[in-house]
């Protein structure tokens, strides 16, 4: 039996490269055409300013009629789809490290947001989906009648 130097933090390691490894891989099995085509959801920045919230999406490569921003139920939801560019097979490729496929994102929506006057725009490869606040109603003086 060789004598070995105990090492506190080997297990450590261990269990950190175990986690590692599982997120990478995902939670869930993928499919072959997931493992293919890497199955994706955009990064988002989300950031409030004085009058509004702003949604930043990361949606590279992808048109504006590919992406569709709804409200329902006071819940934002950004779906869409990138498709590969051009048609080539599968077994072609030597290398796929962009995702491709369909994605969906839904965030629930503050009730200080006015739904109505949500607008979003896309340019070099960024959503963006501003969300105004609603005007604060400003307390109202009632004045007192009195009388005599």
């Amino acid at each position: 039996m060789a004598i070995t130097r105990y090492n506190p933090f080997r297990e450590l390691m261990t269990l950190s490269e175990r986690l590692n490894k599982m997120f990478d891989e995902g939670l869930l099995p993928a499919t072959d055409d997931e493992f293919l085509t890497g199955a994706w959801v955009p990064a988002v920045d989300i950031y409030e300013t004085e009058n509004e919230i702003v949604i930043k999406a990361e949606v590279p490569g992808m048109n504006e009629k590919d992406i569709e921003v709804t409200v329902e139920n006071n819940m934002l939801t950004i779906k869409g789809e990138r498709k590969f560019e051009e048609e080539v097979k599968k077994e072609n490729y030597h290398r796929i490290e962009r995702a491709y496929g369909s994605f969906q994102r839904s965030f629930q929506l503050p009730s200080t947001v006015d739904v109505n006057k949500i607008s979003a725009e896309q340019k070099n490869g960024i959503l963006t989906i501003k969300l105004p606040k609603k005007e604060e109603q400003k307390p109202k003086k009632i004045n007192i009648k009195v009388n005599k």
